[in-house]
């Protein structure tokens, strides 16, 4: 075991010195495997930002709230066909659904158009119709002025509550509220204007108006109620799932619709979101790495060859020090010993140009998140590169140990 211990100091020792008499081609050795490296964990840090930075983004939007929208497959769409939820459908559920913290519905006023102007300014915007709940189940609140009240929708009051983007886009003064706005031909004053949310997706989430729903709907006709999203919040400790199956039987009993007929409806949660939007950017992350991985199988490659070529180059020097009593055990671990700190030297500097390429990349384009490299990446990187060591300089330490000493003296 001492001898083992002896050969495997000494052959490290001789590894090391030779790494540093053959400095240049030792650098060129690991090229391979520091743009293998690099490669792999430039995509994957890009893509766990962009995956951290919308998950973060999504919980802001409340991982408790769920919508209600009408949901046509794509086979009844090419038929013409477009299920609707309708007005009605929200008031029957808020009176029979319990364990509901909160419950409102929106419409988005189409037929209005979304052409907002403020004296010679105009700007496209979305307009949406819904009542004084729509605070609490979204969470939207005022950086200024109020939000909308029941009176208002009780009496249609023209009035409007704008996202802080129509702000700058219309040019509007500092504190709009008060200043009157024409949507489509029709005056609204400003009550309120939110706070400031960012962008999601690369939408802007500051650009809309909302509206009293008994306003927009008599602005846009009755047809329009016909088309709703129904948001709501349960209640404390409630079993979501158990709300949205009370949901579904209040809505197949109200509409008949047979057993075997599908929901014309579908739930969305941020949680179902952002689980779903994880699933797209793991297979990205995976096929992405999958494909790059390659090239460290070629720097791999690239080692066992460059060993192969050194352990020929030194065939009389394997001679000599073999002569003078070195055993093939001592050989072997330095050929080795010097695969695996080529392969681990490559590995240390392709994830450190990895984390270089991914932030300059992210400073070149300011639409992309920060990137973000998981300790993951970081152990799976420095431990396929020590594998890559291991395995490709395997054959040429055994070639080297294996060798004769009196023909390797003989070698020209």
């Amino acid at each position: 075991m001492l001898k083992l211990l002896h050969a495997g100091f000494e052959g490290s020792k001789a590894a090391f010195g030779s790494i540093r008499a053959h400095g240049l081609r030792s650098a060129l050795t690991t090229l391979g495997i520091i743009i293998g490296v690099a490669a792999v964990i430039t995509v994957v840090a890009i893509m766990q930002g962009l995956s951290h930075s919308i998950t973060s983004q999504l919980d802001d939007l409340g991982s408790d709230m769920i919508t209600l929208k009408a949901y046509t497959p794509t086979n009844q769409q090419m038929l013409g066909v477009q299920n609707r939820l309708h007005y009605d459908d929200f008031l029957l559920l808020k009176t029979r659904v319990n364990n509901v913290e909160d419950m409102t519905a929106s419409m988005q006023a189409f037929s209005m158009g979304s052409q907002v102007q403020y004296g010679r300014n105009t700007a496209q915007s979305q307009i949406i119709g819904t009542d004084s709940s729509y605070q609490n189940v979204v969470r939207v609140y005022p950086d200024a002025g109020r939000f909308l009240s029941g009176s208002d929708d009780d009496r249609r009051r023209r009035v409007a509550f704008i996202g802080s983007s129509l702000i700058k886009q219309l040019d509007l003064p500092a504190n709009p509220v008060g200043e009157f706005i024409n949507l489509s031909g029709d005056w609204f004053r400003i009550i309120g204007v939110a706070e400031t949310r960012g962008s999601l997706f690369g939408f802007d989430q500051d650009n809309y108006i909302i509206a009293p729903f008994s306003t927009i709907r008599s602005l846009s006709g009755e047809r329009a109620a016909r088309n709703i999203e129904v948001m709501f919040r349960p209640a404390a400790g409630a079993d979501p799932l158990q709300i949205q199956q009370q949901m579904r039987t209040i809505l197949r009993q109200h509409h008949k619709l047979a057993a075997d007929t599908p929901d014309p409806f579908e739930f969305v949660s941020a949680e179902r979101m952002i689980a779903q939007f994880n699933t797209i950017t793991r297979s990205i992350t995976l096929v992405a790495g999958g494909v790059v991985s390659i090239s460290l199988l070629v720097g791999g490659i690239g080692v066992m060859n460059i060993m192969l070529v050194s352990v020929t180059e030194r065939t009389r020097e394997i001679g000599i020090v073999k002569a003078l009593g070195a055993t093939p055990q001592f050989i072997l671990i330095q050929f080795l010993v010097e695969a695996l700190v080529l392969s681990l030297f490559g590995g240390i500097i392709g994830l450190a140009l990895g984390a270089g390429v991914a932030s300059f990349i992210g400073l070149m384009m300011p639409a992309m998140p920060e990137a973000l490299i998981p300790l993951w990446a970081v152990l799976l990187a420095i431990g396929f590169t020590t594998l890559i060591g291991v395995v490709f300089g395997l054959a040429p330490a055994i070639k080297a140990s294996r060798l004769n000493p009196i023909d390797a003296l003989r070698y020209e």
